[in-house]
């Protein structure tokens, strides 16, 4: 399970904890990250260039966190008390973070279950990373102020997001075109 609606990263994605995260008033707080150092798996703060901040969750996602915490729960009451409560949204069924590599394996290996069941309506091939960068430039394409969207992948400049996360698609040049076109014809 990923988190595509909020463009965050991998490590962000594991780190966070059901205590930052309001469901009635759809917000998560992006404060740690699950990494691993020496082949340990560990939860730290983010860094000081990347703060923790607060991020605006949309209906669909507060749908699915709701989901997700039902099934989470009844995955407690089955496992009892060897359940390692860490407090985290996205875990192993014991509680325990996930690693990180093995998480986007398994987000891999979902994918080919789904297209093998959907044939006719396969995802595309992406990364967790990758849908970081699609929901920037979705977003981007939507229209939504570069401000907002720097604020939501938590960069510190415009720089970053407009070199990595930005691409200048067809739509967008055409979009580009017709409203430069209307200005001229006033």
């Amino acid at each position: 399970m990923t988190w595509p609606g909020t463009g965050c990263r991998r490590g962000e994605a594991l780190g966070l904890r059901w205590n930052g995260v309001d469901l009635d008033g759809a917000t998560a707080v992006i404060g740690q990250q699950v990494t691993v150092v020496g082949n340990r798996i560990v939860l730290k703060e983010l860094p000081k260039t990347k703060r923790g901040h607060v991020i605006r969750l949309d209906s669909g996602t507060v749908a699915m966190l709701r989901a997700h915490r039902k099934t989470q729960n009844e995955e407690r009451i089955l496992v009892g008390p060897g359940f390692v409560d860490q407090g985290l949204l996205f875990c192993r069924p014991d509680g325990s973070a996930y690693h990180p590599d093995r998480f986007s394996l398994e987000f891999k290996r979902n994918q080919g279950y789904f297209n093998r069941a959907h044939p006719a309506e396969p995802l595309p091939e992406l990364t967790l990373h990758g849908l970081r960068h699609t929901w920037a430039t979705l977003a981007l394409q939507a229209g939504i102020d570069i401000k907002i969207v720097i604020e939501r992948l938590n960069h510190s400049s415009t720089h970053i997001t407009r070199e990595i996360y930005t691409y200048v698609t067809p739509p967008m040049q055409s979009d580009a075109a017709e409203r430069v076109a209307l200005l001229f014809q006033g």
